[in-house]
């Protein structure tokens, strides 16, 4: 099971060539891909209405779609961000640390193209599709 950043989906959609977006492309026939909310609400938010929204919206349907953060989720993402602001670190989006945070817990892959994932990778040992 994989999980695809805001990021990588924003090049798929406008820049199919990139590096991520090819590696995702290439993973579309070989993993299964879960759609996190809070993704997807990022993905639907930076699209204008009309027919690229009603496309993308309709492409969006394949994925299973997964909550990311709940009661229980909240005090650890919370945990998590104070832990990296206690080495210095911060991070710029409390919907980030939501992600790893989820990913940690649930032992699912990032793919991502973020350098904040990349800290948490390295501090909190998010895990990160290589």
């Amino acid at each position: 099971m994989l999980i695809v950043d805001t990021c990588v989906w924003a090049d798929y959609f406008r820049e199919p060539k990139s590096v991520h977006a090819q590696r995702f492309d290439d993973l579309l026939e070989a993993e299964e891909i879960v759609l996190g909310d809070l993704i997807l609400t990022e993905i639907l938010q930076g699209l204008r209405e009309g027919r690229q929204l009603r496309l993308v919206e309709a492409a969006l349907t394949a994925f299973r779609v997964v909550v990311l953060c709940g009661p229980e989720l909240a005090p650890r993402a919370a945990a998590n961000f104070r832990a990296l602001r206690r080495q210095g670190i911060t991070i710029r989006g409390t919907i980030d640390v939501i992600i790893a945070t989820w990913c940690m817990e649930n032992n699912v892959a990032l793919l991502h193209n973020d350098r904040d994932f990349d800290v948490m990778e390295r501090v909190l040992g998010l895990p990160v599709w290589k």
